[in-house]
């Protein structure tokens, strides 16, 4: 369906991909894997038309179509987020457009024997005939099901999409290239904003549609659930493999195995031919089999070992100091903003050395905890800490938090203090910032190298309670994995926000699941957890009761009565949410405008002595992580507000 030929890439000296060929069939399912950097995103991008080739091509026959979610994107503001998602039905409006011109020409004719009329009204009728196999009655429902398996609640649909977070409207963006069902559906890292249940409904609509589909995905048990062959990209070279990720794993590693066996073999074979050529070169006895073993050697096919990446994240957290035997209790925890509550009563216990994990739908108050455990939100009943608690925060958007221009050694100079500045070196080397890499501007780092650089604040100094709010978003595979035996290897207490299910599994020991205000407790790893869940789910679904059609229509009357009574309140609560998320977001601006000035003239050296700069630069950076703070919680109560009238 799709071929690519002798594709190489070049950026400058840079050789990112090396006269590489392979071919895309109908109903593929790739994972395409490597370490950051490998060029898994500009390999999507060609096959998107967005990156040409420096050589070499790719071949898309001109009745194939393409949809492409990027990591980051342009959103369209002025459209509800059911409109923007129908949107992918473009084609059905343009051609009911055409049927209604056509119906409006013929309205106006009454020569009704013409050759004309006869024309308009063939066409009308093929017209008509496209728009029932389009599926035009379907399609409201399409959209429906879609952006409700997307995590979406109906009382969303009608809202502005500039109301949404980044990750939610990129999953407006993702609702719409599937309900085009293109042909080649091509997805890069689609899970990054997801939740469980979104990801699982992913994956089962990934299995079941009809197109091929090539994935970029750190979620090792999305991509082995979803594809069933695996592209690895290497060095400038791929290795194909038509089977899922964790078998490509097994036959990565016997392939590699192979090939040393067998090279070892030749270079043994090799050495002992040029000896026997060396020994005997000035013998005229043996001229013959000298010559013999030479035109051997010039006709021996070398054997290749496939070059190995040895480059990786060498990571250990710092022995946890000595604490309670309690790290966090609270008792009839409750966070409300206003009237709206998003933790009602919460009671739970984490004891020292425990991993446990938060995770439930987005929105669920699963950051708003992990708040209250850092005592940056006021809330109501007891939650404290345990006898010389000492936390190491990793925040979802520490990495976005970053100076962009700052280099990677100053980045981490600028927070480490005492003795740890003489060893920032060797840190960043564990790291991979080794070299070169410690002086790049964080501006031209990926996702993951930022996150890579992030992570290091929090070995800066011994903690005993790590909290960490997504830690693995943007990771790589093999960081990942590293990371998760850092952690278990780490002798004190984590917490972990997490939706990576293979990134849990084995790591923690109790799941706290978060939903309808409440946070219940689960003994045991994530997927008991998950089969746990699918099981209540059932018996839930067992225990209801048929409802009668008379029952039915007085439910649905005394609903439509509560709607009509609470709308004004709804949105007047709606009306004052969205003008203090407007004012906080001003003030940040106004902020972040005063901090630039400032910066600007410190650039000055007249100002190099302007302690009064310098102290009003430091109160304005710490008044904008508060105002940043306050702006999150607001932030978190609209959501809060819109997602009450589900």
């Amino acid at each position: 369906m799709v071929s690519v030929d002798k594709l190489t890439i070049r950026f400058g000296s840079v050789t990112l991909f090396s006269d590489i060929s392979f071919v895309v069939n109908s109903r593929d399912r790739i994972a395409l894997v490597g370490k950051n950097g490998a060029g898994k995103s500009t390999m999507l991008k060609v096959f998107a038309g967005i990156q040409p080739p420096t050589t070499g091509s790719v071949s898309i026959p001109k009745d194939i179509t393409i949809g492409y979610l990027p990591q980051h994107m342009i959103h369209n503001d002025g459209v509800t987020v059911r409109e923007e998602a129908e949107k992918a039905f473009s084609h059905i409006f343009e051609l009911q457009n055409e049927i209604e011109n056509l119906s409006a020409q013929l309205a106006t004719r009454e020569d009704y024997d013409s050759p004309e009329y006869a024309r308009l009204i063939e066409q009308l009728t093929h017209a008509n005939e496209r728009l029932d196999m389009m599926g035009a009655n379907d399609f409201q429902g399409e959209v429906e099901k879609t952006l409700l398996g997307l995590g979406f609640l109906r009382s969303d649909f009608d809202r502005q999409t500039s109301e949404f977070s980044g990750g939610w409207r990129m999953r407006v963006e993702l609702a719409k290239i599937l309900l085009k069902r293109p042909d080649v559906l091509l997805l890069d890292e689609p899970t990054n904003h997801l939740d469980i249940e979104s990801i699982q409904w992913l994956e089962e609509f990934l299995k079941n549609c009809g197109s091929a589909v090539i994935l970029v995905s750190h979620d090792r048990a999305f991509i082995d659930n979803v594809t069933t062959r695996t592209i690895e990209i290497s060095l400038g070279k791929i290795y194909d493999y038509k089977v899922s990720y964790s078998k490509y794993v097994e036959l990565r590693k016997e392939r590699r195995e192979q090939q040393l066996r067998a090279y070892e073999n030749q270079q043994k074979q090799i050495q002992d031919t040029e000896d026997f050529i060396e020994r005997f070169r000035y013998k005229a006895t043996k001229s013959n089999q000298v010559q013999s073993r030479i035109k051997q050697l010039e006709k021996m096919n070398i054997i290749e070992v496939d070059e190995e990446d040895n480059s990786a994240l060498h990571l250990k957290f710092p022995p946890a100091p000595h604490s309670g035997s309690i790290t966090v209790e609270a008792q009839n925890l409750t966070k409300r903003y206003g009237d709206n509550v998003v933790l009602d009563s919460i009671d739970l216990t984490i004891k020292r050395g425990e991993k446990v994990a938060f995770v439930g739908k987005n929105g669920e108050g699963k950051t708003t905890l992990v708040k209250c455990i850092m005592d940056q939100v006021e809330y109501e009943g007891m939650l404290k800490l345990g006898h010389l608690v000492k936390i190491g925060y990793f925040a979802q958007n520490q990495a976005s938090l970053l100076d962009e221009d700052k280099t990677v050694f100053d980045t981490i100079d600028s927070v480490a203090v005492g003795d740890i500045r003489t060893k920032i070196r060797d840190i960043l080397g564990a790291f991979m910032f080794g070299g070169e890499a410690s002086d790049k501007k964080v501006k031209v780092l990926s996702g993951g190298e930022r996150t890579r650089l992030a992570m290091i604040r929090l070995l800066l100094e011994p903690v005993n309670f790590l909290v960490l709010d997504e830690p693995t978003n943007h990771l790589d595979m093999r960081s990942k994995d590293v990371l998760k035996e850092a952690i278990k290897a780490f002798n004190g207490t984590v917490v972990v926000v997490s939706h990576d299910r293979e990134f849990l599994d084995g790591l923690v020991d109790k799941v706290y699941e978060f939903g309808n205000h409440k946070v219940k407790e689960h003994l045991g790893g994530i997927y008991d957890f998950l089969q746990s869940k699918k099981l209540s789910s059932l018996q839930e679904l067992e225990r209801k009761s048929p409802v009668s059609k008379t029952e039915n229509t007085q439910k649905t009357s005394s609903d439509n009565k509560l709607s009509y009574e609470a709308k004004k309140e709804f949105e007047r609560k709606l009306r004052k949410a969205e003008r203090a998320v407007e004012e906080a977001e001003n003030a940040v601006n106004q902020i972040e405008k005063r901090i630039a000035e400032i910066e600007e003239s410190l650039g000055n050296p007249e100002n190099a002595s302007n302690t009064a700069l310098f102290d009003e630069y430091g109160k304005k950076k710490h008044e904008l992580e508060q105002k940043m703070y306050e702006w999150e919680i607001l932030s978190e109560e609209l959501e809060t507000i819109k997602s009450q009238m589900s």
